[in-house]
């Protein structure tokens, strides 16, 4: 946008500027990036391959630790990565964050944790059926309003054993249906917790519906919204289920280690709230780089290498236009060379220094040359040789997407303002104040 506004300060109209800059577009995606692409990923289940482009993306965020995550993240992707329809789901991976010990203890565990305790006495069940219920495990409350008259403590006495009873059958018709354990999303009453230990049952409770839903993903059950008893499609399995403690905070595990886990979670320890929510951003994008890969395996060269490498060919391709588009494609030229100048800002490297290295050696033919921000000044560095790589399509979209934008504006010759907010108007001040 900053170069659009010179070359409309030169004289050019919009039109023109867009027209410019469609040109440089296509003729990046449809000639000049394809032609940029130095590595393919063609199995997604190698983990030697997928693990470059993933440590890439995580050398951004946890500089340092990039090796350690990338692990995590390719176990916890491949556990849950559907081999067949080549299909994966990100919210299949889940993150849990427990204060505590270093980013070195950080572990993934096919299946959840859920940061609480079990309701009843049992603790631990193995190759146990799974009962999940949105409904409290509770006395059931009478569907019609009425009132009840008693008039002797003994009429008081069968009123409550009747509740007991339906309450005890309930209980155990899903016992006898083989559940051994009881997921639900509301409370669970006194009476109907004596029952569950009575029969051997594990109660759990989780307060977020989203939880329940993605637990019953990951047992293959299904959630009954009345308290009664399963039947056999109904049932979830889980492999153990048990009660833990890590850092000090008690957890509940499900544990799935079947090659058919639908649901895998990354257990993050860390020494503060806010490193932690680093390296959980940090594995967000290192399992959208294993996603991106399911679709596209292309990869360019990072560290700024691709961006420079596009603007050394559109540059050339500008020299060759006639008409006034070819100021617009320069300028295009100018915007891809924003990143590496980021990247050396972020450094701390001087800008025009890396700048003038990169063309240099791009024009030279070392089309892989990227910024080394590992060099105490302005220096470049081969980034096939250091495993630096960026995604095809990341570039592809990234490109498409900011070159739309900027058209979308430059063809807006409107503003509209809004009305100022409503509310009671400030007093106004009658005259100045010494004439009261």
């Amino acid at each position: 946008m900053e170069n659009s506004e010179e070359l409309i300060r030169l004289g050019l109209k919009p039109t023109e500027i867009i027209d410019g800059y469609n040109m440089a577009s296509k003729k990046i995606l449809e000639e000049f990036l394809p032609t940029v692409v130095v590595d393919e990923v063609k199995d997604v289940t190698n983990v030697s391959e997928i693990r470059k482009p993933i440590r890439t993306s995580l050398m951004s965020k946890q500089y340092g630790n990039e090796d350690f995550l990338a692990d995590l993240v390719i176990k916890a992707a491949l556990s849950v990565y559907d081999r067949q329809s080549g299909h994966f789901n990100v919210d299949n991976v889940r993150v849990c964050k427990i204060l505590g010990s270093g980013i070195e203890s950080s572990q993934v565990i096919n299946g959840m944790i859920f940061k609480k305790a079990v309701e009843g006495d049992v603790t631990s069940v193995k190759d146990a059926k799974v009962v999940c219920y949105t409904c409290p495990v509770d006395v059931q409350a009478t569907e019609t309003k009425g009132t009840v008259l008693i008039k002797t403590a003994e009429e008081l006495k069968n009123f409550s054993k009747g509740e007991e009873n339906v309450l005890e059958a309930q209980i155990k018709a899903i016992a006898d249906s083989g559940a051994k354990i009881i997921v639900s999303g509301g409370k669970y009453g006194d009476l109907a917790l004596h029952y569950i230990n009575k029969f051997g049952m594990m109660a759990v409770r989780l307060h977020s519906k989203f939880d329940l839903r993605r637990l019953c993903q990951t047992v293959g059950a299904t959630a009954l919204t009345k308290l009664i008893a399963p039947t056999s499609e109904e049932l979830g399995s889980i492999d153990a289920a048990f009660i833990d403690e890590i850092g000090g905070t008690s957890v509940v595990i499900f544990e799935q280690d079947s090659k058919s886990t639908r649901i895998s979670t990354v257990v993050v320890r860390g020494s503060t709230d806010n490193l932690m929510d680093d390296v959980e951003r940090a594995l967000n994008d290192g399992l959208n780089t294993f996603k991106v890969l399911t679709r596209d395996g292309r990869l360019v060269a990072g560290a700024g290498a691709c961006e420079i490498e596009l603007a050394r060919k559109i540059s050339d391709y500008a020299e060759t236009l006639p008409g006034l588009e070819q100021y617009a494609v320069g300028k295009f030229a100018e915007a891809l060379q924003s990143l590496p100048v980021v990247i050396a800002q972020n450094g701390g490297i001087n800008q025009q220094d890396i700048l003038s290295l990169l063309l240099s050696s791009h024009q030279e033919g070392r089309n892989t040359d990227g910024v080394d921000i590992g060099s105490d000044s302005a220096a470049v560095q081969n980034s096939i040789d250091n495993l630096i790589f960026d995604l095809y399509l990341t570039k592809y979209w990234g490109i498409k997407y900011a070159s739309q934008v900027t058209n979308t504006i430059l063809q807006v010759d409107q503003i509209i303002c809004s009305k100022p907010a409503g509310g009671p108007k400030p007093p106004q001040q009658q005259g100045h104040w010494d004439q009261d």
